[in-house]
């Protein structure tokens, strides 16, 4: 992976977020060049945001849900194709049963509360991990929103639930291995490609930039093999504060990181400004 760098957002009032809206069709050619296609996020500090306010952990992680409307509201209005957004990672079981009962049952909320939103803004919702873990009535609820979008042509919402980096690995090694068991494949056509087929998101573009919250400074077993080239972006911004625009400086970032663009400082500030 690709050298790390924290970052601080700068601050933004909402009257200037509305005001500064941009649209895909109306950035030059050289932003959109210099924009990733698949952006990743750990999202990282709700608990501790909470608790800073004396409020309980499900406080943040309530406050969460609205960052996660904005940073799906600037993926959407750049172009990009696709956001990954790292909700429930297979450790977090080992959290307390109120705390993962709780987000389990938010979980729930927001998936029904939230479709009528994505269809009218086409976003395609796809949930990735192992759900089988979860209840038989959150699980139709997440076939029920899958379904609902997949005809959407905008942004692809992948939402890491029950995920694990090495597990995606391992369970596609699983598939490999059934299929020289059974004798679809030889074990000399396996490669790396082969292997890329049976991972979660083998549709779509490898991811181009990970960002984490919350000052901490590693990727927790997410999205390993799809992240290889990333770029890696870290802020102590806690997630329930990251707003459009430290979603956008975080993109900035990753455009002055594009070698082969070598973008100016006067592009890197348009970017700033979108």
């Amino acid at each position: 992976m690709s050298s790390t760098v924290g970052y601080e957002p700068e601050t933004q009032s909402s009257a200037d977020m509305e005001s500064s809206e941009i649209l895909p069709g109306q950035l030059s050619d050289v932003v959109k060049q210099s924009l990733p296609q698949h952006v990743a996020i750990i999202m990282d500090g709700n608990g501790r945001w909470a608790q800073q306010q004396g409020k309980p952990r499900v406080f943040g992680h309530k406050a969460g849900v609205k960052a996660v409307r904005r940073a799906v509201s600037v993926a959407s209005q750049l172009g990009i194709e696709s956001l990954t957004l790292f909700a429930f990672s297979s450790e977090n079981w080992r959290r307390p049963d109120k705390e993962v009962s709780l987000l389990m049952e938010l979980f729930f909320s927001v998936l029904q509360r939230e479709i009528k939103l994505l269809q009218n803004n086409q976003v395609r919702l796809n949930i990735i991990g192992d759900i089988s873990r979860f209840s038989a009535r959150l699980q139709k609820q997440i076939q029920k929103a899958q379904q609902q979008t997949a005809d959407n042509t905008g942004l692809v919402l992948n939402i890491a639930a029950n995920y694990g980096g090495r597990w995606d690995i391992l369970q596609a090694a699983q598939k490999l291995a059934d299929k020289v068991a059974q004798g679809e494949i030889e074990s000399s056509e396996l490669n790396e490609e082969t292997l890329n087929q049976q991972l979660c998101m083998s549709e779509q573009h490898e991811v181009d930039l990970m960002i984490r919250t919350g000052g901490d400074y590693r990727i927790s077993n997410f999205i390993l093999w799809q992240a290889a080239y990333a770029e890696l972006v870290f802020t102590e911004t806690l997630w329930p504060d990251f707003n459009e625009q430290a979603f956008k400086d975080a993109l900035a970032v990753f455009a002055s990181r594009q070698r082969r663009f070598g973008l100016t400082g006067s592009q890197i500030e348009e970017i700033r400004a979108i």
